[in-house]
């Protein structure tokens, strides 16, 4: 079972993106509501997979994907969006995100593309 980070500076995001994943097979094992503390827990936690919001207060998403990419080359990270933000998504991708889900989604979407990049399938 894939572990997962889930980091979102809104309380509520974070619970419904949490949800969303154990009901589908998936561990989260933290939750951070900045950059700093994700690049903090996931040298902790070294997750499978991290979902990371673009836009948060302090050290942005972006900013947050450089740091872990840089210490953990194959870091499996993928953001999360708003509408609207595809330069930010190609900036992110371009420093070592997987792949990006948009705001609203739903669970099949995120579990999708989570399989995906953990390369993870339920039997």
């Amino acid at each position: 079972m894939p572990t997962v980070l889930v980091v979102d500076d809104a309380v509520f995001m974070r619970a419904t993106i949490k949800r969303m994943l154990e009901n589908e097979q998936f561990e989260v094992i933290g939750e951070a509501s900045n950059g700093n503390e994700a690049v903090e827990l996931y040298r902790q936690l070294l997750p499978d997979v991290v979902t990371m919001d673009i836009t948060m207060p302090g050290m942005t998403g972006i900013e947050a994907v450089k740091a872990i990419v840089t210490e953990y080359p194959d870091a499996k990270i993928v953001m999360v969006t708003a509408l609207g933000q595809q330069k930010l998504i190609v900036e992110a991708i371009e420093n070592g995100a997987k792949d990006f889900i948009t705001k609203p989604f739903n669970p099949e979407q995120i579990i999708q593309v989570l399989q995906n990049v953990t390369n993870w399938h339920e039997n």
